[in-house]
């Protein structure tokens, strides 16, 4: 029997054990896909949704008035695709206008109407109700209805992102069904228990701990989806979710890497394929440029853009990428990620360049005048402690690699492996000299601001190094209001960011996906892998 069939007959049985499946089962697999993820559907509800797993369920039952398109551009008004939202105008440089799709229906049959967008905008602006949503809406000034499909939304402000902010962040909700909720009682009331939604596929149930199950709505107005049934099984452990993969239990499966050895277990698999969309992730060595002992201070090593720089130069970051992500991964521009529209304005980053670096530290005053193989200014040696969190296998392998290719330039680098509570509770204290960190990005190159701004210094989580430029901050300023096209604007931002080394930026990985090949045309969006699968056709 082909292993393909094998596979296929494996997970009808898993299906069936699991009561998805009903006789005949083979055409009941057929029109389905199993997805295995990393976390658990438990509130899939917009103005509520916390995390990836919450969001790919979302994504499905919510529409959006407007998606990027494939060159993923946040600034200007053109390139977005329709979703709620038929068409839409600009009346002047702070009103949109959007008109919606009179097919447009909720999933109990009711139209979509401008008062379901007016909700849940004042809902995600609030930010009692609108939680993390509240500040990437926060130029939004107000939003009201003009006739039941016409929605006007107007800013504070001029800027070349008020597209991507109207139609990115806020998925509606249906008035009609949740207005007359309180607000205390929303996130445990019946509908977010059964979510009525305006997406191709509706709510099946949930089994905690064991899957979520949408059921396709075959008269949506974008189309009958040829895939009937999505089913998310979710397994924290990565080895789990390569499991059900590889014997059948899952069609699908998003973070094929690292490790790269999965490419290898993959191989034998003739019946998956691998496909790859821009990753949201930038990893890289964070330098801390103020003193452990007295953050009013400079760092005594690390606060000298010379030393950043050499330490940069000295690292072959093509070959610690490589060795996580092989071809699936690059060495940045800046805290690019590959989702970014701006990462291609600035290149290509700059190659090992040991003779250049020794030449910094030397300006900079250190060298080895004890002959010990570690470099020393005034009798301090050049000893650096690289933080590193305990549940991160690949970040320790970074550290190895990075800890040995900078003992051959003289700077020792202790290794400090930590639990996530500890490496946390010091990174936000700013007791560090480097840490490897690693930060996933929305689309909107605006969210730069977050950890390499001076506004953004004392905030936890974000600018945790102390990196400051008030030339970048101006930049980044301008670009965001421009009226015109940004792209020079932020080409001259990552150039500063660059010479200032305020990490030296190790990898931007593609996001790679293993989908069974027995769906056709399959479509992959960043940021949302999942969210075209109403496009997606199953072979015969």
């Amino acid at each position: 029997m082909p292993r393909f069939l094998r596979a296929a007959l494996r997970a009808a049985t898993v299906l069936a054990a699991l009561g998805l499946l009903s006789p005949p089962v083979a055409a009941q697999r057929a029109e389905a896909i199993v997805i295995a993820t990393g976390q658990e559907a438990t509130l899939p509800i917009p103005t509520l949704i916390s995390g990836t797993g919450n969001q790919d369920v979302a994504d499905l039952l919510f529409l959006r008035l407007a998606y990027l398109g494939a060159d993923l551009r946040t600034a200007g008004d053109e390139g977005f695709e329709p979703q709620l939202a038929k068409t839409w105008h600009r009346r002047d440089s702070l009103t949109l206008v959007f008109d919606l799709d009179p097919a447009a229906r909720w999933h109990d049959g009711v139209p979509v109407t401008a008062a379901d967008v007016v909700f849940a905008f004042n809902r995600a602006r609030n930010p009692a109700t609108g939680g993390k949503l509240a500040p990437t809406v926060r130029h939004i000034a107000s939003v009201w209805a003009e006739g039941r499909r016409r929605v006007v939304i107007r800013f504070d402000r001029a800027y070349n992102e008020q597209l991507y902010d109207a139609t990115f962040h806020v998925q509606p909700l249906p008035a009609h069904l949740v207005a007359s909720i309180p607000d205390s009682l929303f996130s445990s009331s019946a509908f977010t228990a059964q979510p009525i939604g305006n997406g191709p596929y509706r709510w099946g149930r949930l089994v905690p701990g064991q899957f979520v199950e949408l059921i396709a709505v075959p008269n949506h107005f974008l189309g009958r989806p040829a895939i009937t049934r999505v089913i998310f099984r979710p397994a924290v452990s990565p080895e789990a979710r390569m499991t059900m993969l590889l014997s059948g239990e899952a069609d699908a499966l998003e973070g094929i890497i690292p490790p790269l050895s999965n490419l290898e277990r993959l191989a034998d698999h003739d019946e998956l394929r691998l496909l790859t969309v821009p990753g949201n992730v930038v990893g890289y060595l964070l330098f801390n440029q103020r003193s452990p002992d007295n953050l009013d201070q400079p760092h005594p090593i690390l606060g000298d853009a010379r030393v950043r720089q050499a330490i940069t130069l000295s690292l072959d970051r093509k070959a610690i990428t490589r060795s996580l992500y092989g071809d699936y991964g690059d060495v940045p521009i800046g805290p690019t990620p590959q989702i970014l529209w701006i990462r291609g304005l600035v290149g290509p980053a700059k190659t090992q360049d040991t003779a250049r670096a020794r030449r910094l530290l030397q300006q900079a005053g250190w060298w080895d005048t004890d002959a010990d193989r570690v470099l020393d200014r005034d009798g301090r040696p050049l000893i650096l402690t690289l933080n590193i969190p305990a549940t991160s296998a690949s970040r320790r392998q970074m550290g190895l690699e990075i800890q040995e290719q900078l003992r051959a330039l003289g700077i020792r680098v202790e290794l400090s492996v930590l639990g996530i509570p500890i490496f946390i509770e010091r990174r936000n204290a700013g007791r560090f000299d480097m840490e490897i960190a690693a930060a996933a990005m929305d689309p909107t190159p605006s969210g730069l601001r977050n950890s390499w701004s001076c506004q953004s210094i004392g905030v936890p989580n974000a600018n945790v190094g102390g990196y400051c430029n008030p030339r970048v901050d101006s930049l980044m300023a301008l670009a965001l209001t421009s009226s015109s096209d940004p792209a020079s604007l932020w080409k001259a931002v990552l150039e500063q960011i660059q010479e200032d080394a305020p990490a030296a930026f190790l990898y931007a990985p593609a996001k790679v996906i293993a989908v069974h090949r027995r769906f056709r045309g399959v479509a992959l969006k960043p940021g949302s892998s999942w969210i075209a699968l109403h496009r997606w056709s199953v072979a015969p």
